[in-house]
């Protein structure tokens, strides 16, 4: 009995065996398939790694661009932001600048006895325009007759056609018309009553138009500040309108002493003509800022900013180029006068009025206003 025990225990070892090598070998045979299989992984792996490396470069140039982008952009968010919280700061520049135009007028008047220089229609004179086609050097002949007529005041033009000289302008205040006619002879040939004519003004009659005009600029300015105060029902913001458009007129004035323009009575029209260039700006900025409720106070002055500076820019173009397409010394005087007064309305409007305009905004904020 245990031997036939033993012979059947030995019998179930080995079927047991037997049974458990293929179960080995199969073992074997999906192992070396997993490993078969892992090998495509790693050659698909090298392709893709390969391809990342060709599409560096220009990621990378695209990194520099975006970089680039970035940079103009931050320095567009400085300046933006010296604007917006620093503007306090920025009244430095108008209020020299008014300082200086101050000082200027002042010096004028000191030097002169007026503010301005007086053309021959505001103090009393004639003019004489004479056709020629001879070419003068206005310089040399303004000296001339000046050294003539010492106790006369002479100023001499050019008249011009299509950038071509074809003729003269001699303003006089202190002289008779036929001893100016008769200096001129040597210098332009024998002159008949065809070939000039003559504007007089008299005195009384050019100081009277010189104190009327200057009235009715004073009127204009007090008729806008009661209008602009209707509207706004506040002292300090209708203040600042008419601050910011007697800037832009003491600016003009400045600049037309320092070049020592003779003013005639269209320039002084062109002052009144420029009060209202300059104040619409300010009317648009101050509704803007007091009567908008959208976004904050830096945003509606940026919106109100890209209307205006719009609208200075496209008036500014207009009078360049009637300036420098009219023959007319009225007319190209009138249109200094006016670029001059809308180059300073770009100061006065968006440094002046905003930077004093934000201040008033902000302490109402304060007191709970």
């Amino acid at each position: 009995m245990p031997e036939e025990e033993q012979k059947k225990e030995g019998i179930e070892d080995s079927e047991s065996s037997e049974a458990q090598e293929p179960i080995e070998k199969q073992e074997k045979l999906t192992e070396i398939s997993e490993k078969k299989e892992e090998k495509p992984h790693v050659v698909i792996h090298k392709p893709e790694h390969k391809e990342h490396k060709v599409e560096h470069k220009p990621e990378h140039k695209h990194k520099e661009e975006i970089k680039e982008h970035k940079e103009k952009k931050s320095f567009i968010k400085i300046i933006d932001e010296i604007y917006d919280k620093k503007y306090k700061q920025l009244l430095i520049i108008p209020a020299v600048l008014l300082i200086f135009c101050i000082g200027v007028i002042g010096f004028t008047i000191f030097t002169t006895g007026d503010f301005i220089y007086k053309g021959v229609s505001l103090k009393g004179g004639f003019s004489v325009s004479v056709s020629s086609d001879k070419q003068i050097t206005v310089e040399d002949l303004q000296s001339k007759l000046r050294s003539e007529f010492r106790q006369a005041d002479i100023s001499v033009r050019a008249l011009t056609r299509a950038g071509d000289q074809v003729g003269i302008s001699v303003d006089v205040s202190g002289a008779e018309s036929d001893e100016i006619i008769n200096a001129l002879e040597p210098y332009l040939g024998k002159l008949s009553k065809d070939h000039y004519s003559i504007d007089t003004m008299g005195p009384s009659l050019g100081a009277s138009f010189f104190k009327e005009t200057l009235i009715a600029i004073l009127i204009a300015f007090f008729a806008m500040a009661i209008v602009v105060f209707l509207y706004f029902r506040a002292v300090a913001p209708s203040f600042y309108v008419i601050l910011s458009a007697i800037a832009d007129a003491l600016f003009a004035l400045a600049v037309i002493d320092i070049l020592q323009i003779k003013i005639s009575t269209a320039g002084i029209a062109a002052f009144l003509m420029l009060i209202g260039y300059s104040i619409d700006t300010d009317i648009l900025l101050t509704t803007r800022v007091l009567k908008g409720k959208e976004g904050t106070v830096h945003d509606r002055v940026i919106g109100s900013l890209k209307t205006g500076l719009t609208m200075t820019i496209a008036a500014i173009a207009a009078v360049v180029i009637a300036y420098f397409s009219t023959q007319s010394e009225m007319l190209k005087q009138i249109m200094l006068i006016l670029f001059l007064g809308l180059v300073a309305d770009i100061i006065n409007t968006w440094i002046t009025n905003v930077s004093l305009l934000r201040w008033y905004v902000e302490k109402r904020h304060k007191i709970g206003l």
